[in-house]
């Protein structure tokens, strides 16, 4: 699964929190949140955990068609 960059930076902006500030609120490692802002093919539960990091649904940030 990948995250729709525009989408995810959105949900960011809208929850207040940057680059540095959603690792700790999702609570993965840096790498592995840095994997999903890059728009890197990820697990559905790595981008579940930083959807309801971010308090949106999955499909939210979701990358079209996928």
């Amino acid at each position: 699964m990948k995250a729709d960059r525009k989408k995810l930076e959105l949900a960011m902006a809208r929850a207040c929190m940057n680059s540095a500030d959603l690792p700790a609120a999702a609570g993965l490692p840096r790498p592995t949140v840095q994997n999903v802002i890059v728009g890197k093919s990820v697990r559905p539960a790595t981008l579940g955990k930083v959807a309801r990091a971010l308090g949106v649904d999955p499909e939210q940030i979701l990358e079209k068609g996928e």
